[in-house]
């Protein structure tokens, strides 16, 4: 397992200026931060260091995207992470935690440039992870994003999206995101 200082060292290696160092690697940390916040808060037995280190790597595919639509960076960061040798179980995590979760429905019928797969979260760890990412945004400037807001996004993409976030919010809970907006210093919408 990759240690905090590793996953940091990659994506200063492979983000493309410094600003988009801070705005991804921030966000990675948030997400982690988020994540532990459930874990402690549910007392859930999942795998906290495979979480930190699946938070803390989910987005690196975003550095790669040039050009690229931004719905690719998961498999873009998947196959990244394949080819410096993570496991690919570590690697999963950035494939599968877009949304909640991609199906090849999905990708056939919105037309998606991705494989025509299952993009879904399976373990519990992916799972925690592809739904603490949803309460924070790299968007400028970034935010926080609460469980109502996340849940109207979605609409647009069908009930069966909306439902399954809807059964994250009642296995996980709601995050507070107030200590981290705080912090941070970005926005709760």
């Amino acid at each position: 397992m990759p240690t905090p200082d590793e996953i940091r060292a990659l994506h200063k290696e492979i983000a493309p200026s410094a600003e988009a160092f801070d705005l991804v690697y921030t966000h990675c940390e948030i997400v982690w931060a988020l994540a532990a916040q459930l874990i402690e808060a549910n007392k859930l037995g999942v795998d906290a260091e495979l979480v930190r280190a699946g938070c803390l790597l989910h987005d690196v595919g975003v550095y790669l995207l040039a050009g690229s639509e931004y719905i690719r960076h998961g498999i873009l960061g998947e196959e990244l992470l394949l080819a410096r040798g993570f496991s690919p179980v570590l690697a999963r995590f950035c494939a599968h935690h877009t949304g909640v979760g991609i199906t090849r429905d999905d990708v056939l019928g919105q037309k998606l440039p991705l494989p025509a797969t299952d993009y879904l979260a399976d373990s519990g760890e992916e799972r925690l992870l592809m739904y603490a990412d949803k309460f924070h945004t790299k968007s400028t400037p970034p935010v926080f994003v609460t469980a109502p807001a996340y849940a109207k996004s979605l609409r647009r993409f069908g009930a069966a999206h909306t439902a399954r976030f809807s059964a994250l919010v009642a296995e996980y809970g709601e995050p507070d995101l107030t200590p981290l907006a705080r912090r941070y210093g970005h926005a709760v919408v």
